[in-house]
């Protein structure tokens, strides 16, 4: 159940790097209500990666935690916010993806 938690968490990590994203493209009372998504998003991830920790491995849930967060936030920027895909960029998002796994399988819980 806490592997639960943990990708819950890192998929609110996502949640919380594209609302400063989005905040940044707009003004006024629109930008309030991304930094309103923001801190619910922050809070939210904060609590789960908390919860996972409590039968998780430190090092290997905040290792999976950021990146599910960096994987996200990389695939939002490209399809979102219009980022590019480069070989490279791609090459090393499935080299982190791989890393991710490899944790989960070697972990003892």
């Amino acid at each position: 159940m806490n592997w639960i938690f943990l990708i819950l968490g890192g998929l609110f990590e996502v949640g919380f790097t594209s609302c400063l994203g989005k905040a940044k493209e707009t003004s006024g009372a629109e930008s309030y209500l991304w930094y309103a998504g923001f801190g619910i998003s922050l809070a939210a991830s904060m609590l789960l990666l908390i919860k996972a920790t409590q039968t998780l491995p430190l090092g290997t849930a905040y290792a999976v935690w950021t990146g599910i967060g960096a994987v996200g936030t990389v695939l939002v920027g490209i399809f979102i916010f219009k980022e590019p895909a480069t070989f490279w960029r791609l090459f090393f998002i499935f080299t982190l993806i791989a890393s991710i796994v490899g944790l989960k399988a070697v972990s003892s819980h």
